[in-house]
């Protein structure tokens, strides 16, 4: 079951009020419901959905749609779940601010149909089950999207998401328009937002679990870059103290040079600070990892002008 299919059956377990449950069918209607002069015939692929909107249909205007099964002939080899509505059709439509009162269709709902936050947010689960999904946060990128079929509708529906502050955006498509939301802490509130918890509490296991192995890559990764860092500094060190002995002999260094010198041909491997503990260890004689660095700058001046010599 993908995650998305759990979003929308977590919510169609919610509890609605008859005002919600208008707010929603206002919604899923508007996207998934082909409207003719006999009958509204609303389509799903989803038959906990399908059983959802039958029984709130039932339960709001006491009479049981007809339920018709096709083979969905898209590339997908699952069904299409269809119910035919011919009983109180425009009283219905009206009821959904899908038709106004000369009969016409509506693009945009009345504002009774969103009046509140509540009904806003009955009227974005409709949206949800009607056109919306998220990838698994497990398997891809974050992202929440809505597909929808005309812009000043994908304007409607993006203002609503603004509505909570949740930053959506919306792009055009070769067939429609996409409303998007590409952060993870926006698309969770989205999710408190429609109440689906379960949903939440897993996509926030995985975002912490995401975010913590991220944080330990780029620590990796840091530790990486240093490690190469000193390996690198290290090298440049050596051989420039093995230029000095080639060309004039480590003798002819000041003592604490050449004290210098001798240590890092020994501990290669280590970091200024590292190699500035173990001199002041085994000579009895502290010596900070700046002032380290700073006789270890005086032997490759020393080298470079060897180099400068030699290349004349």
């Amino acid at each position: 079951m993908s995650f998305t299919t759990q979003i929308k059956e977590e919510i169609i377990k919610n509890e609605f009020n008859n005002l919600e449950i208008i707010s929603l069918l206002s919604a899923f209607f508007r996207q998934n419901a082909y409207i003719d002069e006999k009958q509204i015939r609303v389509h799903t692929e989803n038959i906990d959905v399908c059983r959802f909107l039958f029984s709130k249909i039932e339960e709001l205007y006491k009479f049981r749609p007809r339920i018709v099964l096709r083979k969905n002939f898209n590339f997908r080899k699952n069904y299409l779940y269809i119910l035919e509505i011919e009983k109180n059709k425009d009283e219905i439509l009206k009821d959904l601010a899908l038709i106004n009162q000369d009969g016409y269709f509506t693009n945009l709902p009345k504002e009774f149909i969103y009046a509140d936050d509540e009904l806003k947010n009955s009227y974005l689960k409709g949206t949800f089950l009607a056109s919306g999904s998220i990838n698994d946060p497990k398997k891809s990128r974050y992202h929440l999207e809505f597909l929808l079929d005309d812009e000043e509708y994908a304007i409607f529906v993006d203002d609503l998401l603004n509505n909570f502050s949740l930053n959506s955006r919306i792009i055009n498509r070769v067939k429609g328009y996409m409303v998007y939301i590409k952060e993870a802490e926006k698309i969770s509130d989205f999710l408190k937002i429609i109440k689906a918890f379960q949903a939440v509490l897993y996509f926030e296991d995985v975002r912490i679990y995401r975010d913590q192995k991220n944080k330990t890559n780029r620590l990796n990764n840091c530790e990486q870059a240093n490690v190469e860092k000193i390996i690198n500094s290290s090298n440049q060190q050596i051989e420039d103290i093995n230029l000095i002995a080639e060309k004039m002999g480590l003798d002819l260094l000041e003592e604490k040079l050449q004290e210098v010198a001798m240590y890092r041909l020994k501990y290669q491997e280590s970091s200024l600070l590292e190699l500035s503990e173990i001199i002041s260890f085994e000579s009895s004689k502290k010596i900070s990892k700046s002032c380290l660095n700073h006789r270890l700058r005086k032997i490759k001046e020393i080298a470079n002008r060897l180099k400068i010599t030699k290349s004349s």
